[in-house]
Parts: C-alpha cells; structure tokens; sequence
C-alpha cells in the first residue's frame, strides 16, 4: 500500500481568531483596534470607559501612565489618546504582545513602552530608585486569580507611584477588596453588570498594609 504523502494532509494553522476595541476620546477618537479573542481577555467596555475618564479628565494630560493586564491595551490607548506623556503596557501573553505592538505601530505612538511579562514577576523585579513614578495606574488583573490586591501592594512595596497616583482597579463584582495600602483613598466606584471598578487616590505617608 503507497504511503499517504503526509506534507498534503496537513492544513496551514487556522488565524488567530480577533476582535476590536474603539477609541472612543481624544486624538484617535472612533479608531479600531484589532486583539486576539482568547480566553479571559475581556477589554474594558466602552460605557465604563467612559465613566472612568470623564473622572480621570484633569489628570490624564501629561500623566505617567502604566496599564498592568493590558490585555487589548484599551485603557493605555484611551490614555495616550487623551494626552497622556507615556503609558508602560505590561502583559504575560506573547499574543496581545505582538497584537499591541502592531496596534502601537499603526497609530504611530511614540511614547508607549510595551513588556512582555507576568505583572508580579515585573513589579518584583523593580528597583525602588527607579526615576519614574507613575501619576495614574490601571488595573484589570483576571478574575478570581486573588492578584489584585498582592499587586497593589506591590505598587507601594517598590515604590513606583507618584505622591498623589490615581490607581484604577477593576474586578469581578463580588470581590471584596482588602489589603490595601493605608494611603489609598477611595475616590470613584461603580458596578457595570459583573464589573466592579474603583478609583483610589494616593496620599503621601505611610505605606503600610491592612
């Protein structure tokens, strides 16, 4: 019996299977934006989107940004949109890696950095004498993982926040979070469906945890 040529049967990889993300304020208002539909990644929506800039709209102009779980890259791109001076991208995935580099490229941002990397391995690995101290946080680890509030801690731990950081938390609805630095204040919070999102403000002092 002839041999079955192998080489023939087999089929090219099926394309990563994508969705979109629009811009929805700012230089890049009403753009586009392709990422990969994997499991778990679950961009911001645009009503809550909107929320939280209209609350964060005299501080994003000139901020220092950083997006942990960046996932679509939504909030940093809504940042940089609106005039933010730099946002640090950081996500563990190798696709939303190559998806947001190719988005950053598209829209010709100049002032994004992109790391490929877990949150806590990156934000552990941070010398506490780095220059740059973050004016504004998002955050939108996995749910039901237990990471967001180790990561805050770890946010004040390295000292990486600016004396008065906005930092941007958002979760799943029933999480109840504790742990948290004594000098974050709660500024803004909401629930959208099965999203709970918070608004914390730093004050300078004391950086102990509950």
């Amino acid at each position: 019996m002839p041999r079955r040529n192998n080489s023939r049967s087999r089929r090219p990889a099926a394309p990563q299977p994508q969705s979109n993300v629009r811009i929805i304020g700012g230089e890049w208002r009403g753009r586009k934006l392709d990422f990969p539909a994997i499991e778990g990644l679950r961009p911001t929506p645009d009503r809550v989107r909107e929320t939280l800039f209209n609350w964060l709209q005299a501080y994003v102009p000139g901020a220092r940004c950083l997006d942990l779980f960046c996932g679509s890259g939504a909030l940093g791109l809504e940042a940089l949109s609106r005039g933010a001076a730099s946002v640090t991208f950081v996500d563990q995935a190798p696709e939303v890696v190559r998806q947001l580099r190719s988005n950053l490229n598209s829209l010709k941002a100049q002032n994004a950095e992109l790391i490929g990397n877990s949150v806590p391995t990156w934000l552990e690995q941070r010398s506490t004498n780095e220059e740059v101290r973050y004016d504004l946080v998002f955050m939108d680890p996995p749910f039901r993982k237990g990471l967001a509030a180790p990561v805050c801690a770890l946010l004040e731990q390295h000292q990486l926040l600016a004396d008065e950081a906005l930092i941007y938390v958002e979760t799943e609805v029933e999480l109840q979070l504790e742990q948290l630095p004594h000098n974050w204040q709660l500024y803004r919070e909401k629930q959208a469906g099965q999203v709970a999102y918070r608004l914390f403000m730093r004050q300078p002092g004391q950086q102990d945890i509950d």
